[in-house]
C-alpha cells in the first residue's frame, strides 16, 4: 500500500518501511536553484568576455570541491585534519604515473585513483581513533610533508621537484578555450555533485550520529554508536572524494608535482577557504573557494613579488575578523533559511 501525504512544505510518500520527501516550497529551493544557475551561466558569460577567468573559476571550484569533503571528515571525526592535501597527491600521482606509464586517459585513471586513494585512506584511519588533539594535527600535518620527501627521494619516479609531464588531458577538442570551457563545467558538476551527497549525507539519519560522535563520543557511545565504524566510514569516504580532485588536477593541468600540492602553501589555501567561507559550512566552503581564488588572482595582477606574502596575511585577518565567514553575513540577513553548520570539537 502506498501512502501518499500532501503537506505545506513538502510531499511524501510512504511504501512499507521505505519513506521519500520532496521539498515543495520556494523558500526552501529557491536560492539554490538561483546559485547553481549563476554558476552555470558564469563560463559561458567569460567565455565571451574574459577567457582568462575560466580558469580561476576551476580553481576555485576545485578549492570548494576538496573543502567540503574536509568538513564532513571534521564532522564524523570530529577532529580537523590538516593534510587533505596528501590524498590530493595519492590520487593526482596514481593518475600520474599510469597516464604516462601505460598511456591511459582519465576515464581509465580514475576508478585507480580512487581505488588507491581508498586504500590509503584505509591505512591511516586508525589515527582518527588512537589520536585526538594536538597528536592528531601534528600527525596529519606532517603526513603530506612525509610524502613530499619521498617524492623527491625518488624523483626517478615521482619527480617531486620538477612534477611530473606527458600526462593524458581531460579534455581535448583541439581548441584550448573550449577546453577551459568544457573543464570549468566538468569542474562545476563535481563541486555541485558533492554538495548535494554531503547536504544529504549531514540531514540523514548517519549525518545526526556523526553529529552525536561530534559533539560528545562518550554520549554516543552511551547510545550504542559504534563510534570506531562511523569514523573509519566518514574518513575513507571524504578522503576518496578528495582524491578524485587529485586525479582532476593531474589531467586537467597534464602535469603534477609535489612541489605544488603536497607543501604547506597549498594546505593553508584549503583550510582559509572552508574555513573564512563559513566556518566550516559546506555552502560556505564554495563562497571560500571563490573568494580565496579570485583574491589570489587580482593580487598576482596587481601586487606583483610581494602577493605571496600579502595574500595569507589577509586571509588570515579575515579568518579572525569574520567569526562565522563570509557565508555567515548572508546568513544574518536570511535567517529564516535552514543550512546544516558543522562544529568541529576541540
Amino acid at each position: 500500500m502506498v501512502d501518499l501525504e500532501l503537506k505545506r512544505d513538502r510531499v511524501t510518500i510512504r511504501f512499507k518501511q521505505n519513506k521519500w520527501e520532496w521539498i515543495i516550497e520556494p523558500r526552501y529551493w529557491r536560492n539554490s536553484i538561483l546559485w547553481v544557475a549563476l554558476l552555470l551561466v558564469f563560463p559561458a558569460a567569460t567565455y565571451f568576455i574574459s577567457p582568462g577567468l575560466i580558469n580561476t573559476m576551476i580553481s576555485a571550484n576545485l578549492l570548494a570541491a576538496i573543502a567540503m569533503p574536509m568538513s564532513l571528515m571534521g564532522l564524523g571525526t570530529g577532529r580537523v585534519n590538516f593534510g587533505p592535501n596528501f590524498f590530493v597527491g595519492i590520487g593526482g600521482y596514481t593518475a600520474a604515473l599510469l597516464s604516462i606509464g601505460l598511456g591511459w586517459g582519465p576515464l581509465t585513471t580514475l576508478p585507480f585513483a580512487l581505488m588507491v586513494t581508498l586504500f590509503a585512506a584505509l591505512l591511516y584511519s586508525p589515527l582518527v581513533i588512537v589520536a585526538r588533539g594536538l597528536y592528531y594535527v601534528l600527525l596529519s600535518l606532517l603526513l603530506p610533508f612525509v610524502f613530499f620527501e619521498v617524492t623527491v627521494i625518488y624523483t626517478d619516479i615521482f619527480k617531486g621537484d620538477t612534477g611530473l609531464f606527458g600526462i593524458k588531458p581531460l579534455i581535448n577538442t583541439g581548441n584550448a578555450k573550449i577546453n577551459f570551457l568544457a573543464i570549468a563545467y566538468i569542474s562545476i558538476g563535481i563541486m555541485i555533485t558533492y554538495l548535494w551527497v554531503i547536504n544529504k549525507v549531514i540531514k540523514s539519519r548517519y549525518g545526526l550520529i556523526m553529529a552525536t560522535i561530534n559533539d560528545d563520543e562518550e554520549v554516543a557511545h552511551g547510545i550504542g554508536v559504534n563510534i570506531n565504524k562511523v569514523k573509519i566510514i566518514t574518513f575513507v569516504a571524504a578522503a576518496a572524494m578528495i582524491g578524485i580532485i587529485g586525479w582532476f588536477y593531474a589531467h586537467y593541468f597534464s602535469s603534477f608535482a609535489g612541489q605544488t600540492y603536497l607543501t604547506f602553501t597549498f594546505m593553508l589555501k584549503v583550510f582559509l577557504t572552508m574555513m573564512i567561507g563559513g566556518r566550516t559550512q559546506i555552502f560556505g566552503c564554495i563562497v571560500g573557494g571563490y573568494f580565496v581564488a579570485f583574491l589570489e588572482m587580482i593580487m598576482i595582477r596587481t601586487m606583483g613579488p610581494i602577493q605571496p606574502v600579502l595574500f595569507p596575511i589577509i586571509l588570515l585577518v579575515l579568518l579572525f575578523v569574520l567569526r562565522e565567514g563570509l557565508f555567515g553575513i548572508y546568513r544574518k540577513r536570511r535567517y529564516r533559511e535552514y543550512y546544516p553548520t558543522i562544529h568541529v570539537r576541540r
